[in-house]
């Protein structure tokens, strides 16, 4: 009879061990996911006309973000209903949880330390705002379409039992008709961005034929891994049949997206 028992439980064993991996692997690599639930009436939905102004789309402020920099503060600014830009309600929303594999999770704990996560639906636009010089100042010139806003986590945080600090914003966004449809939307390639403190320098880490599908933090090194699918036949779009490769940003000073494979 033991001898039955003890296979079995090893079996069970290797059930629940695998059973977690995949959970958080998942924890890992949703941070810039498209989410499974999303149509191509959600695309068309999620979408604003190439070249348009701040002038010309409806849009209203939401919410101001508190980041682990207190002189620096950010506001989420969305799409509103219909061409009154009084009205009160945005079709747009933020989110701190998002769908795998069919699965809504909520992201309850930093996806990485030191660096909260706004995930973002037709997110037109961050405004940065200096309470010491009392100046705003947006991260893009005209609307775009934020998908994920990496920022300082108000909370305070660490990394291996020490103290850590971030003092930067990272974004992914579709901010350009690469697939030349006249419409911004998630059909297009999706950038990535650096931007410093007070948000007036602005560097894209992935090149421009990539588009970005998901990332992994490695705590080990404090690195990012960003899995980008090139734009080979350069039609603007991420074909499923196009290569991915990995690219990684040193976390500390992520500046520079240096080739992995």
């Amino acid at each position: 009879m033991k001898k039955h028992i003890i296979p079995g439980l090893l079996i069970i064993f290797l059930l629940f061990s695998c059973s977690n991996d995949k959970k958080e692997q998942k924890e890992e690599q949703i941070s810039v996911r498209t989410t499974a639930n999303e149509t191509d009436m959600d695309s068309v939905a999620n979408s604003i006309k190439e070249n348009m102004t701040f002038s010309q789309i409806a849009s209203n402020p939401n919410s101001v973000i508190l980041t682990g920099l207190k002189e620096h503060r950010l506001v989420s600014v969305y799409k509103s209903r219909g061409n009154d830009i009084s009205f009160d309600e945005n079709i747009g929303y933020s989110s701190t949880s998002v769908v795998v594999d069919g699965q809504l999770i909520e992201v309850d704990k930093p996806f990485m330390p030191g660096i909260e996560i706004l995930y973002g639906y037709n997110l037109l636009n961050i405004a940065h705002y200096n309470m010491e010089t009392e100046k705003m100042n947006f991260l893009f010139q005209r609307p775009v379409l934020i998908k994920t806003l990496y920022y300082p986590s108000f909370i305070e945080d660490s990394l291996n039992k020490i103290p850590i600090k971030r003092n930067y914003f990272l974004v992914t966004v579709y901010d350009d008709d690469s697939n030349k449809d006249s419409l911004i939307n998630k059909r297009d390639l999706r950038r990535m961005y650096y931007f410093n403190a007070d948000c007036n320098v602005k560097i894209r880490l992935i090149p421009t034929d990539y588009s970005v599908i998901r990332s992994q933090y490695d705590p080990q090194n404090d690195a990012m891994y960003i899995f980008a699918r090139k734009d080979e036949n350069k039609n603007g779009i991420s074909d499923k049949t196009e290569p991915i490769h990995i690219y990684w940003l040193d976390m500390k000073v992520p500046v520079k997206a240096k080739i992995l494979y």
